[in-house]
């Protein structure tokens, strides 16, 4: 099963729920992490939007980043309002090391209402691990045990029932600008998706094409680049950049936009590459549409799980 991880800004969470439906026809094959980074309507709407197409997902309720650090008891307190009859669904707790696990299981106990089953994203390694996975356990069924393979120590995982490991880490290769991409046609992403169950694994997750690092303000970039991912002949999921090349300066944004978008299509027919997401840059090109730089995070969101979905 595939968990892409994801935080919740405006337009992560509007990718969820435009996707939901091809969420809904793969339920057995996905269940997105929320890491929610504020108290929008946006967030709201999308919980819901899952919930009514009954797909499984988790909501972390202790993020590490964002404006909800610190708010669990609102968090949970919107769960119960928003999911309310709903158990297809897991709450997430980030273990980082800094956590009052003690204080957490008392919170948790409050909503007893939605205590359905509890993801616990391992961020840290810990030398009393079993002690603290059954604590939680004795509030709340703990269903998965998401291990970060990049904070975490190499044989860590061990410790967990196999028919609870979901293996995670950022395979995204980000660059300090976007006119950097320009020197990588492509990067390798990942094979999880080919190994994971050989491994022993109940599944699988990533950072998407988004990666780890996390950015609260956005600002007019010198170019603009699109991150596409397609698989290789051999399964292999790598990602092509397309990047703009009016890069001096920030001016124009929109036809930096069209650069690095004539670039992809003209890839992507080149290659008869194609997923909903494919459509849709193709109908922002035939239109010359520029519709914001939010909407080609969004494509290349629903781009990558179609292309992951297609390879389970």
């Amino acid at each position: 099963m595939y968990f892409p991880y994801l935080r919740g800004k405006q337009f992560e969470l509007i990718a969820l729920r435009e996707g939901s439906g091809m969420l809904a026809k793969n339920k057995t094959k996905v269940s997105p992490i929320i890491e929610p980074v504020k108290d929008s309507t946006t967030f709201k709407t999308t919980i819901s939007d899952l919930k009514n197409k009954d797909v499984n997902f988790t909501v972390i309720i202790n993020p590490k980043v964002g404006d909800l650090q610190g708010s669990t008891s609102s968090i949970l307190t919107i769960l119960s309002k928003e999911l309310s009859g709903y158990k297809n669904f897991q709450l997430g707790i980030i273990l980082s090391g800094k956590e009052n696990h003690k204080n957490l299981i008392t919170t948790l106990k409050k909503f007893d209402s939605i205590l359905y089953g509890l993801t616990l994203i391992h961020n840290a390694t810990y030398e009393n691990i079993d002690d603290i996975v059954s604590d939680y356990s004795s509030a709340i069924p703990v269903k998965y045990n998401v291990v970060h393979f990049g904070k975490t120590s190499r044989r860590y995982y061990r410790n967990f029932d196999s028919s609870t490991i979901v293996e995670l880490d950022d395979y995204f290769s980000s660059q300090q600008k976007n006119s950097d991409y320009k020197h990588y046609d492509e990067s390798d992403f990942s094979e999880e998706h080919i190994f994971y169950k050989k491994d022993g694994f109940v599944g699988f997750s990533d950072f998407l094409t988004i990666g780890d690092n996390y950015s609260e303000s956005g600002f007019l970039p010198y170019a603009v680049a699109i991150h596409l991912s397609y698989s290789d002949s051999t399964d292999k999921i790598k990602v092509k950049h397309f990047v703009s090349d009016s890069n001096d300066d920030t001016s124009d944004v929109a036809g930096k936009f069209e650069e690095a978008l004539e670039k992809l299509v003209s890839w992507c027919k080149a290659e008869k590459f194609k997923t909903s997401a494919v459509d849709s840059f193709k109908e922002l090109y035939d239109s010359g549409h520029f519709p914001g730089l939010g909407t080609i995070k969004k494509l290349s969101i629903l781009n990558h799980i179609e292309v992951v979905l297609k390879l389970i």
